[in-house]
């Protein structure tokens, strides 16, 4: 029974030492595998820190982009404020209140609507003038209507112009 017991074992160490051969073989693969994963970990936290150089510079470039947009802006407005002064100095007939605008484009058609407004009030006022217009001085003296004078009346005139004449 030794003999059974001694082959047994025997079969039972060649079957471990299949096993331990088959995980040192697993082992180094993980070993492998994890070295693999270690460098491919290393050339993520690169590409990540490259691109985080990226991002950092492009917030940079955004926040001074953003400065000179609001410069800008300021520099719109203050143009849009000098704008309107020389517009109402230019064209004093329209009215001040009428002139309104944070753009010049906006001041522009403000001053189209104002000058629509002033031509109509003009047109409107000259209409009223002229029909109440009386004109200075006598009337004028045209020659009289002869058809309508009696044979009297034509002599007397007649006899008036020669005298006059």
């Amino acid at each position: 029974m030794a003999e059974d017991e001694l082959a047994a074992s025997g079969e039972e160490v060649m079957q471990l030492q299949e096993e331990l051969d088959a995980a040192r073989s697993a082992v180094t693969r993980l070993e492998a595998d994890a070295a693999n994963a270690a460098a491919d970990a290393e050339s993520l936290r690169a590409a990540l820190a490259e691109a985080q150089g990226r991002i950092d510079a492009a917030t940079g470039n955004a926040e001074g982009l953003q400065a000179e947009v609001e410069a800008a802006r300021e520099r719109e407005r203050d143009a849009a404020v000098r704008y309107r002064e020389l517009v109402l100095r230019a064209e004093p007939a329209l009215p001040s209140e009428m002139i309104a605008g944070d753009t010049i484009e906006a001041i522009d058609a403000s001053v189209v609507a104002a000058r629509d407004v002033v031509g109509r009030v003009r047109s409107h006022m000259e209409a009223q003038t002229s029909a109440s217009r009386v004109p200075a001085g006598a009337p004028e003296r045209g020659a009289p209507d002869l058809s309508a004078m009696t044979p009297q009346q034509k002599i007397r005139f007649g006899l008036e112009q020669r005298a006059q004449g």
